[in-house]
């Protein structure tokens, strides 16, 4: 009866976590794949959209908001106040009004699967419900006029590429020149010159301002392990601590020293300023209302003498969070813009992972492949510890009989009985936790490499093979609704596929290879354990499921040829078995004959 209720509890409990599991999930990963719902013909404003629930990629989740952005974009950008950009990273327009650079599409990166969709947009104009943008500027400690929002710039320069700037200039009534000069390199850095030049009779104080403003409307999902929202490095160290609720609830948020950079970010996206390394610059957030945000650097105002020209540097990160890329940009002198990447507390394990990860895939040119290179080092570097583990089990398999006889002789002490076993543990060389060695060295690799598919955007939408075009993600395939050939998409937790069916094969055969339990309810638990956890894994990316069947197969080999050189063990297992049938044949015997007899 203890075991049937232990069995009960276990199943409760099991339906309990597959529940809250599902739920949980869908509230920190909402799916970003769900298609939108048919547009009305006549979109609702942005302002009057319903807000919807981030996605873990990030954009706009409304169906009017996508709409209606659609249509702003293709009238802003129609306009013929633009200078294009035109980089091998990056592509998009300046606007000549205002100055503003606020249209920027990444050319390497796509919005969907599907080669041919559109380059993902990081910069809108403003106005639109996608708004995001940066702006460079100058605040007057006088009566002289500075460039504004409204303001009409010249150019000089056709197009800004990485071969050619582009400079933007106005001059006032009073003779003051504002100048702008813009410059691209071949990926994610603009780096722009403030000047002003000074042709008037007296002397002018001004202070010069960047700004990048956006929306969260377009904001990724921001969860306790991943960062999305404003975000900086000052005096060296990275800052995750504020989001935009912060932001919302203290209308300002100052820096917390001097910033190296100042941002936002999402998952796979970053948008953020660098001020000179010298430079005398203050750095906050700014909440605008209607979800829209500022991240300010503020220059020291500074005196231009009459025929004299201030000059200030500031760069503009504006891409994909490419961590090749921006370890190369703090070589460049940008203070730890690779840490913008969420690693977390296991950052100095997860980037060798990742590091290695990486390299097989450049060797092989395929990540799927490479996660299960990755596997076979990582329990190549574990067999030596297998090893030792079951010559453990081996162990303490001799010993059972002497064990058994320890724990009835001292049934009712149990102090005494705990030391006598552990003596017993001592005099035979028996260590009974190296069973579970392997299993703890195994979790920090399956969380970095957990890690590595959530926040790398190396790992977006790359394929493995068959029907698996994107390791980053949950298994497409589901098998309640025939594998697409029914129209309905089950909830997370019944959403089983092929990849996550193999998981619990390859568990259940691994389990079915070790030496049984000498409790009948663990075994039992045991044998439900690798179907639970096909429901439980079923949600996580695609690669995760990979690396864990690969794994298992791996395992199952492992323990196939350790038991060749531990035959005693196997031979143990089997009586224990049959221990284990007659106490559960004499448990149901038992129950049956306590059952009262009908009258």
């Amino acid at each position: 009866m203890e075991n049937q209720r232990n069995l009960i509890l276990t199943v409760v409990l099991m339906g309990l976590l597959l529940i809250g599991w599902d739920i949980g999930l869908r509230y920190f990963y909402p799916q970003s794949a769900q298609k939108p719902k048919a547009v009305a013909s006549a979109p609702a404003a942005a302002g009057d959209a319903a807000p919807a629930k981030p996605t873990r990629e990030g954009g706009l989740q409304n169906p009017a908001d996508q709409a209606l952005e659609k249509q702003d974009l293709t009238q802003a950008l129609a306009a013929p106040t633009r200078v294009a950009i035109d980089a091998p990273g990056l592509k998009g327009s300046i606007n000549l009004i205002g100055g503003a650079i606020d249209d920027l599409t990444l050319a390497r990166h796509r919005e969907a699967l599907d080669k041919t969709s559109a380059p993902v947009r990081l910069f809108s104009p403003a106005g639109t419900p996608a708004q995001h943008f940066a702006q460079l500027g100058w605040a007057a400690k006088g009566s002289f006029a500075v460039p504004d929002q409204r303001t009409q710039w010249t150019v000089e320069g056709a197009k800004l590429t990485p071969a050619t700037p582009v400079t933007l200039k106005w001059t006032n009534p009073t003779g003051q020149t504002f100048a702008i000069r813009y410059a691209i390199d071949e990926n994610y850095m603009i780096t722009a010159t403030q000047s002003v030049t000074n042709a008037g009779a007296a002397p002018v104080v001004v202070q010069p301002i960047a700004q990048i403003n956006r929306t969260d409307r377009t904001a990724s999902v921001d969860t306790w392990q991943v960062h999305s929202g404003p975000i900086g490095a000052f005096d060296g160290s990275v800052n995750f601590a504020t989001n935009y609720k912060d932001v919302t609830a203290a209308g300002t948020v100052a820096a917390a020293g001097k910033p190296n950079w100042i941002g936002f970010t999402d998952i796979y996206w970053l948008s953020a300023l660098v001020p000179d390394a010298g430079a005398k610059v203050d750095g906050d957030y700014r909440a605008l209302g209607n979800g829209l945000f500022l991240a300010d650097l503020l220059y020291q105002p500074v005196t231009v003498a009459p025929g004299q020209t201030q000059t200030q540097n500031v760069r503009l990160f504006a891409g994909a969070k490419e961590n090749k890329i921006l370890e190369a940009y703090e070589k460049q002198g940008v203070t730890n813009l690779s840490l913008s990447i969420d690693w977390g507390w296991f950052r100095w394990f997860e980037k060798p992972i990742f590091w290695l990860l990486d390299s097989l895939f450049r060797t092989v040119g395929n990540f799927g492949v490479a996660i299960i290179l990755l596997t076979l080092i990582v329990r190549g570097m574990m067999f030596p510890i297998a090893q030792r583990q079951f010559a453990s089990m081996a162990a303490m398999k001799a010993i059972q009989p002497k064990m058994k006889a320890l724990q009835e002789r001292y049934k009712d002490d149990k102090q005494k009985q705990q030391q006598e076993i552990m003596a017993l543990y001592k005099q035979k060389g028996v260590n009974p936790l190296a069973g579970c060695l392997p299993i703890f060295l195994q979790i920090p690799v399956f969380f970095a490499l957990y890690k590595v598919l959530v926040l790398t955007i190396e790992m977006r939408h790359q394929p493995f093979g068959l029907w698996i075009h994107d390791l980053s993600s949950p298994d497409p395939l589901h098998v309640l609704n025939l594998f697409g050939l029914l129209p309905f998409t089950p909830p997370s937790f019944l959403a089983i596929g092929p990849l996550a069916i193999l998981l619990g094969i390859t568990m259940w055969l691994q389990f079915k290879l070790q030496p049984s339990a000498m409790d009948p309810a663990q075994q039992q638990v045991m044998s439900i354990m690798p179907w639970m956890m096909m429901f439980v894994m079923a949600p996580f990316a695609t690669g995760l499921l990979i690396y864990w069947i690969t794994s298992n197969l791996l395992t199952i080999g492992q323990q196939r040829y350790l038991y060749s050189r531990h035959p005693q063990l196997k031979a143990q297992g089997a009586k224990d078995q049959q221990d284990i049938d007659r106490a559960v044949a004499r448990d149901k015997k038992a129950s049956a004959s306590n059952k009262p007899k009908a009258r």
